[in-house]
């Protein structure tokens, strides 16, 4: 049920959510609101491969 849920989130954020690694985004400038996304889709995509 909970990787389910998470596969779910995985294709809601790939359609939603900006990619950074297009637009090759420096991990060093990026913005804190930028980093907050990298950490929530990194989550999402973590919890959906278990």
């Amino acid at each position: 049920m909970k990787q389910t849920i998470f596969k779910l989130l995985a294709k809601v954020n790939k359609a939603v959510l900006p990619s950074f690694t297009k637009k090759r985004l420096d991990l060093s400038k990026a913005s804190k609101m930028q980093l907050a996304l990298i950490g929530w889709r990194t989550f999402v995509t973590q919890n959906s491969l278990d």
